[in-house]
């Protein structure tokens, strides 16, 4: 069974909280709940869209007499997620979402207030994005041998995905597993520094990690990556730095700085194949075996964090996931 939490259930709207919850005890693993302002409720799991069917008290991939997300369901939500004091809540809403005890992440949209070319605030939030943080604990586990290499060292790894296919649950394991240390492998455990930009890997709650990312792993939450980077050489003294979704040319920058301090690194970009990455001009970099030397491919059409095959920019040969 896939029953959402009490953290989600409990931040949605009174007239969504009882929908929610009965069609929450089916066998469906809900990854997103969308909630757009005079549109039908939309629930994603298995990156397929599914609407609820008010006639018949559950989920039907079919638009048919679909439940309407109204405007108060929108308000009241919002203002559940802010525990009544949106003010507090003023930087996460900057950013443009707010995370869950639990490290469920709402994204919001509305009117953006921008000054200066910096967004102020969000006013009339228009839709909400709920997405459900699930942990795979040992997911990694299969892959750990193309990663650690010799006397506890890390090969710097790149992991190719297409969204939604679990890049971040893999990440976040392999933190988990580089920063505690693995047994089967012999690896002691190393000081991992993890930038996470958009509080997705920890799913940090007032500074708490709600996941488990291990006993060396030190986080700096909603930082872009390449000030990060260079914070965390500077200060933090890490082994290894994991980033999520590198996409620019002054990210990819850091990274150099961060190798030519003698620093691991493992990060993920979105993406199909090594030939999309290839195509697109400002990632072609990373895909320079001086930079990385393994780059992991997840799959599309199985499982949250599933491997389809693995790269090694070295050798230039393939690998197939256990």
């Amino acid at each position: 069974m896939n029953k959402l939490s009490d953290e989600i259930i409990n931040s949605l709207s009174v007239n969504l909280r009882e929908k929610i919850k009965s069609i929450s005890r089916n066998n469906i693993n809900i990854e997103e709940i969308r909630l757009r302002s005079q549109k039908p409720l939309i629930l994603n799991a298995n990156n397929k869209d599914y609407f609820y069917n008010q006639n018949l008290n559950k989920l039907d991939t079919k638009m048919d007499n679909p439940y309407i997300v109204t405007k108060e369901d929108i308000e009241q939500t919002f203002q559940i997620i802010c525990k009544y004091s949106i003010h507090s809540f003023m930087d996460d809403i900057k950013k443009g979402f707010i995370t869950l005890r639990g490290g469920h992440r709402v994204g919001l949209v509305g009117k953006a207030i921008v000054e200066d070319g910096q967004v102020k605030n969000m006013k009339h939030i228009s839709s909400l994005n709920i997405r459900v943080s699930r942990e795979i604990i040992g997911c990694s586990n299969n892959i750990l041998s193309h990663i650690i290499r010799g006397d506890n060292q890390v090969n710097n790894t790149l992991i190719i995905s297409p969204p939604q296919c679990g890049k971040t649950t893999l990440i976040r394991d392999i933190v988990r597993n580089l920063s505690n240390g693995n047994k089967d492998y012999g690896f002691k455990g190393i000081k991992v520094a993890l930038i996470d930009e958009r509080n997705e890997i920890s799913g940090s709650y007032l500074g708490v990690p709600q996941m488990d990312i291990g006993i060396r792993t030190d986080i700096i939450e909603t930082c872009p990556k390449d000030l990060g980077i260079m914070m965390l050489l500077r200060s933090m003294s890490p082994n290894l730095i994991v980033t999520d979704e590198i996409g620019n040319i002054e990210e990819i920058k850091a990274l150099y700085t961060a190798l030519n301090g003698g620093v691991s690194l493992i990060t993920t970009v979105h993406g199909d194949s090594i030939d999309d990455i290839k195509n697109r001009k400002e990632l072609s970099n990373l895909l320079d075996k001086d930079l990385f030397k393994k780059v992991i491919i997840l799959s599309a059409k199985k499982g949250p964090g599933t491997v389809e095959k693995i790269y090694d920019l070295e050798e230039k040969r393939w690998y197939f996931a256990n």
